[in-house]
């Protein structure tokens, strides 16, 4: 088996708590923060260190606003964030090919 395929994840993506973030961000314009956290059953510490990291990578875009007066936090992919996820599932699926291939 190649692993070049697997050198060439992006670990930023890879790690299990930003995956799903970014999976649930590739389907939908935008997420509030609550939506993040109640779709991935998460803390507010540790979606927020997850969020600080994508934003960090250039991944994510923050948006912070007031509806109804509340504090309103959202969330989406950047056009970066939207090749890098692309690219990493581009891989994950060259990966899945040869594992086939190798059976």
């Amino acid at each position: 088996m190649n692993p070049k395929p697997f050198q060439q994840l992006d670990r930023v993506i890879h790690e299990k708590g930003r995956l799903p973030i970014m999976s649930l961000l590739a389907a939908s314009a935008e997420l509030s923060f609550n939506e993040l956290k109640e779709q991935l059953n998460m803390t507010d510490g540790n979606l927020s260190v997850h969020i600080k990291t994508l934003q960090e990578a250039g991944f994510v875009s923050v948006t912070k606003s007031f509806q109804n007066r509340r504090p309103l936090t959202t969330v989406s992919l950047t056009s970066g964030g939207r090749k890098a996820f692309t690219n990493y599932i581009d891989l994950l699926e060259q990966i899945v090919r040869q594992a086939k291939d190798n059976k």
